[in-house]
């Protein structure tokens, strides 16, 4: 490698590095969640804007960004300057001409009289491409926390959908537990009435009033969870936790078909993750030779021009300085060691991101397939609770059925409903969870 190659090399390398664009300041989103519907999209925008924590590693990016800078440093031109300026004064002894004694007289000389200023320049000529390997190192790190941005992306955009889908699931629960006070409700009067013709015993307007207390309790507990969701979703929005934040409903089935093979592909040419660990093996490449270039020696060139005393009488050198660290106690050779035994752990973790990579992308498939045939099963479900249901209801009515019975009926039309729900919002899930491993926002 020639001299004049190795500034070009390193301005190519910095000049390599992925933008990412930076917000200066996080925008308050709150009047884009306030007074109207938000779609699932729309949540993610606002929190991709202003989460604090993406702003974060945005600067921690921008951090790196410097020390590639930082690094290349040593390649350009080091300019420095100088001035010193000093007072001095000293005593001579001298005899007395009239008394022949030896006496000590003081002369003192002004500060200019020793006056220096220069300004001095140095070039590192060639080094055996440490410093370029030393640049690599930080381009590849910096590198490394792009891809931690995009990670923190993701795991807000997954937060905003789970956060999403649980709110739909506390409002569809929050019907259902309305319904089935409603039904108690009707029963509970329908139990007094035969209790006052005296066709059904006390115990029937107890059991009844027990029901009506008991899908009281599952409302409430229902209402809380939706303002929990909400909490939820306001935080991952960077909106204040009390916000009324009104969502729009997409809590619908709509069958999806997973091709594993080119799933499997995508998430490991998208995931972060995996991205991470294989740019930490690449930098601990670059760090063992850093770590074994330093055993050359370096070849700098130096210059100086100046001048000296009240008249400044110019005064210049040139000189080439070559350096070599012969011996400094074996650090150089642990150092190399050290470099070795962490490209290889880099290189392990490598696999390791594969193996967890695949393993996340394997149990979100089996969830969303899971979360499918419970969808499919909760419909056949209701359909028979709600005619067994219809059934117990009528028989209660005319008179031949048990409150038992009935309360046994309204009961599965209950579960059967929060089942539907629970896995629609389930299913909701493991779509953003497979969205996630896949390395989607």
């Amino acid at each position: 490698m020639t001299i004049l190659r190795a500034p070009v090399l390193a301005l190519l390398l910095v000049s390599s590095l992925p933008a990412v664009a930076f917000a200066q300041a996080p925008v308050p989103p709150a009047e884009r969640a306030v007074g109207r519907v938000l779609t699932i999209d729309e949540c993610i925008a606002i929190a991709l804007e202003a989460q604090p924590s993406i702003q974060a590693t945005l600067y921690d990016y921008a951090a790196a960004r410097a020390r590639v800078r930082e690094a290349f440093a040593p390649l350009l031109p080091q300019l420095s300057g100088s001035a010193s300026a000093t007072r001095s004064s000293s005593t001579v002894p001298s005899t007395s001409t009239t008394t022949g004694r030896t006496v000590t007289v003081a002369v003192s000389r002004q500060p200019a009289d020793t006056f220096l200023a220069q300004v001095q320049l140095s070039q590192l000529l060639f080094d055996f491409g440490k410093t370029l390997a030393a640049t690599q190192v930080a381009r590849k790190l910096a590198e490394v926390s792009a891809e931690g941005v995009e990670l923190q992306r993701q795991l807000i955009a997954l937060t905003v959908k789970e956060a999403y889908a649980n709110i739909l699931l506390a409002q569809r629960l929050i019907r259902v537990q309305e319904q089935a006070l409603e039904r108690a409700e009707l029963n509970l009067s329908s139990a007094k009435g035969f209790f006052d013709v005296g066709t059904q015993p006390q115990s029937t307007v107890v059991r009844a009033e027990v029901d009506v207390a008991n899908a009281k309790v599952d409302l409430i507990n229902a209402r809380n969870a939706l303002r929990t969701a909400r909490v939820a979703l306001n935080t991952a929005m960077a909106v204040d936790a009390s916000t009324q934040t009104d969502i729009k409903d997409n809590l619908e089935y709509e069958p999806t078909t997973i091709d594993r093979a080119a799933l499997r592909a995508e998430a490991l040419r998208q995931s972060p993750e995996y991205r991470q660990a294989r740019l930490q093996s690449s930098a601990a490449e670059a760090r063992v030779q850093v770590a074994s270039r330093n055993f050359l020696p370096n070849v700098s060139g130096t210059g100086a021009y100046g001048g000296s005393q009240l008249e400044l009488n110019p005064n210049w050198s040139l000189g080439l300085v070559f350096s070599w660290n012969i011996f400094d106690g074996g650090n150089l050779i642990a150092a190399y060691e050290e470099a070795k035994a962490n490209l290889g752990a880099a290189s392990a973790r490598v696999r390791v991101a594969e193996l967890t990579l695949i393993q996340n992308l394997e149990q979100a498939q089996i969830a969303v397939e899971a979360a499918q045939e419970r969808i499919q099963a909760a419909r056949v479900l209701i359909a028979s609770a709600q005619e067994n249901f219809r059934l117990a209801q009528g028989r209660f009515d005319v008179g031949v059925g048990t409150i038992l019975e009935l309360t046994d009926a309204q009961l599965a039309l209950t579960q059967a409903s929060n089942t539907e729900a629970q896995a629609l919002a389930d299913y909701r899930i493991a779509l953003a969870q497979l969205d996630r491993a896949a390395g989607r926002r």
